[in-house]
């Protein structure tokens, strides 16, 4: 047991729960965002200009996004540069063969993967057959054998979120908006979660509305310990930087999580915004304005997963355009600040609680 502890200690191999479900995810969203998100609003730019230069820029970008994941999973676990090289065809494999729930079946498969591939990494004379090798006959196999019903179960689950929002839009717009927006200023990721679950239409958009509530809410309410600064890095950047704040004092994460249980259903109900893009929007809300570009791509040009469920392309109306600068911006930047004044009153919330490192 000791030898296996130590054998694991050179390797770098630690199976934990920060390593694999914070680590690993939250790189596996940041390869996503810089293939298939990035990808996918340069294609539409593309295509609304009229430039099919852009749009072949975006369609490269975005079939490359199994590859994407995986590398950034290996870069997560500290893998060696042979290993790392071969997750690329692990990806690419794990993402083709899981369908729906690609992301999920890289998410796993190239944790494996990686983690078999720094096990043999330098201990053979031949390190630079054994190695690739290791890892992409593994990586592969297991695409083969497990990430199709990983797909179909990811997909499965997706589909009852989105049906249930349907049916009980009330809700589940709370109850999406409140958990996904939790998640993105939690450290862990929100856009990981959404990509895997295939989050879109209803769903999607009540995510939407709870990840901008969080991270516009953030930044308008600390406006005057934060100013400018900590306007831009919370409401373009991510919410997360308040997590030291939350943990000195939970209470200061009152008025953003009531902010999107009010905001989910108002997106849900009253404005039935839909975010039909790629999935992952449906986690990003304001980071570089990706949940409403998101909503905006669906509306021109649903994503895959989203045609899956009977989307369709439109025209979007006034009434549209109105709903998704409500529910992104305005209303977070009213509601929240109003709440977190009346945690100040009750003296909840107090000066400096929200001041950024």
């Amino acid at each position: 047991m000791a030898d296996m502890k130590s054998f694991l200690k050179r390797k770098n191999i630690e199976f934990s729960a920060k390593r694999y479900g914070i680590d690993a995810l939250g790189a596996m969203a940041q390869g996503l965002f810089c293939s298939l998100l990035i990808g996918t609003i340069i294609k539409t730019l593309g295509a609304q200009l009229g430039v099919p230069f852009l749009t072949d820029i975006g369609a490269y970008a975005m079939s490359v996004s199994g590859p994407a994941m995986a590398v950034a999973i290996g870069y997560a676990l500290q893998s060696p540069p042979m290993v790392l090289f071969s997750l690329a065809a692990v990806g690419w494999a794990a993402n083709a063969e899981g369908g729906a729930g690609g992301p999920l079946a890289v998410l796993f498969i190239a944790i494996i993967a990686a983690e078999c591939g720094k096990a043999v990494s330098k201990e053979t004379k031949i390190d630079i057959l054994v190695t690739p090798a290791v890892t992409i006959l593994i990586g592969v196999a297991l695409a083969k054998l497990i990430a199709p019903p990983i797909g179909t179960a990811a997909s499965a689950f997706g589909f009852v979120i989105d049906r249930a929002t349907k049916l009980q839009p009330f809700w589940m717009g709370i109850a999406v908006s409140v958990l996904v927006g939790i998640a993105l200023t939690l450290p862990i990721s929100s856009a990981a979660i959404c990509s895997v679950l295939g989050l879109t239409g209803l769903a999607g958009g009540a995510a939407v509305a709870g990840c901008c509530a969080q991270m516009v809410g953030f930044a308008v309410m600390s406006f005057r310990e934060n100013r400018v600064g900590g306007l831009i890095s919370q409401g373009l950047g991510t919410s997360m930087l308040q997590m030291p704040n939350i943990v000195r004092n939970p209470r200061v994460w009152i008025a953003p999580i009531v902010t999107s249980a009010i905001t989910g259903p108002v997106a849900t109900c009253l404005f039935h915004l839909e975010m039909n893009g790629a999935p992952i929007n449906s986690g990003m809300g304001t980071c570089g304005m990706c949940g409403p570009i998101g909503v905006w791509t669906g509306w021109l040009a649903p994503s895959e997963q989203a045609l899956e469920k009977g989307a369709a392309a439109l025209a979007p109306t006034g009434m549209d355009w109105l709903g998704l600068l409500l529910v992104a911006i305005v209303l977070p930047a009213v509601i929240c600040p109003l709440l977190n004044e009346l945690c100040r009153r009750l003296g909840w919330v107090k000066d400096g609680d929200l001041k950024l490192e």
